[in-house]
């Protein structure tokens, strides 16, 4: 879904709906979890370094988020709604691959990712439908401060805090969606919130063509739902799709399968661990990942003696995200987000 943002530039708001990570702010015994979307961590890397393997951008993308105290909870697509076969398939097509996988099974590469979480002492999930299902969940939950992604979709799924843009360049820019400012800003509920989605187009049905962000804004803002939206747009010119399955899509956003998760434990790396799994595959050079785990203890090492010093000197210093992370937004400040957003790829 990538219509969430333009609605809110078009909708004229002023109180916006995307700020810097000032959340992050947090005393230094708390943690900072956030739940990411490892389809998406993985796209990133394959569209930035395509000769590289993505389970070295992994390795050292998670040793950097550790080493901000930034927890991170990787959560894996499991198998998709049938709903979002069709969607598959196009994607699958426009890719130039004969089938998508909608099994649900593990894949050799997302095999390859849990053994080297488990290595790294990280916890990973794989959730019953799309991952930003279960990432918004763990948001809700309380078991996560955000939900890391790139899919709008999160938004509608429930997820209180979503973060785009999280990567471990120092100074990039990283934007945070409030859901429940959004919603305050566009003057809409969460369910009204899943509607606009759907006219907008989602993984789930299709959309109903001509009718842009601004437009299907202003219907659900006077209507409230799609079925009294429908009562009162030109078929002509918006033709609504045979057999259209809006309703199912609602359901999978405001009713998603209920997964238990299990206790969120993070462990040291396992050093010798790592060398073997990443050498053995081809994946990093024994010397880089010694090298690479060398200056983690040390940077471990350095913030756990400034934090006794400051726990002794009875200062009240927080950690911040900023410290590594360019602030770009203010909370108080609007931003205008451009009408067309990116969708990652499933």
């Amino acid at each position: 879904m990538t219509s969430v943002h333009g609605g809110v530039t078009n909708s004229g708001s002023q109180s916006g709906s995307s700020y810097s990570l000032a959340w992050f702010n947090l005393p230094l015994t708390q943690e900072k979890v956030i739940a990411l979307d490892t389809s998406v961590v993985m796209n990133q890397f394959r569209t930035a370094t395509p000769f590289t393997s993505p389970l070295a951008g992994l390795f050292f993308r998670t040793l950097t988020f550790l080493e901000h105290d930034i927890k991170p909870v990787f959560v894996f697509d499991g198998k998709p709604p049938v709903e979002k076969i069709p969607q598959l398939k196009k994607r699958a097509e426009a890719a130039g691959r004969s089938r998508p996988l909608c099994t649900g099974a593990a894949s050799s590469q997302t095999k390859d990712c849990l053994e080297l979480l488990k290595h790294l002492g990280v916890p990973a999930i794989q959730a019953p439908g799309d991952a930003e299902g279960l990432c918004a969940s763990l948001v809700r939950q309380g078991k996560a401060h955000a939900a890391a992604s790139e899919d709008m979709d999160t938004l509608p799924f429930g997820a209180n805090i979503l973060i785009r843009q999280l990567n471990a360049k120092r100074d990039s820019e990283i934007i945070e969606y409030s859901l429940p400012k959004l919603l305050e800003a566009l003057g809409i509920s969460h369910e009204e919130l899943v509607d606009l989605c759907i006219l907008l187009g989602c993984d789930y049905c299709d959309k109903i063509p001509g009718l842009g962000p601004k437009k299907a804004l202003t219907l659900i803002q006077k209507h409230r739902t799609i079925e009294n939206v429908l009562l009162h747009i030109n078929r002509e010119t918006h033709r609504v799709p045979h057999f259209w399955k809006y309703k199912e899509a609602r359901q999978i956003f405001l009713n998603p399968p209920h997964t238990p998760t299990p206790e969120l434990i993070w462990a040291e790396p396992d050093e010798e661990a790592l060398v073997k799994f990443l050498f053995s595959g081809h994946h990093i050079r024994r010397e880089k990942v010694r090298h690479r785990m060398e200056k983690f203890r040390e940077k471990r090492k350095s913030l756990r003696e400034e934090r006794e010093k400051e726990k002794a000197a009875g200062d009240c210093r927080q950690t911040r995200m900023e410290d590594f992370f360019r602030v770009t937004r203010k909370r108080n400040r609007p931003m205008e987000a451009s009408s067309s957003g990116s969708k990652k790829t499933k």
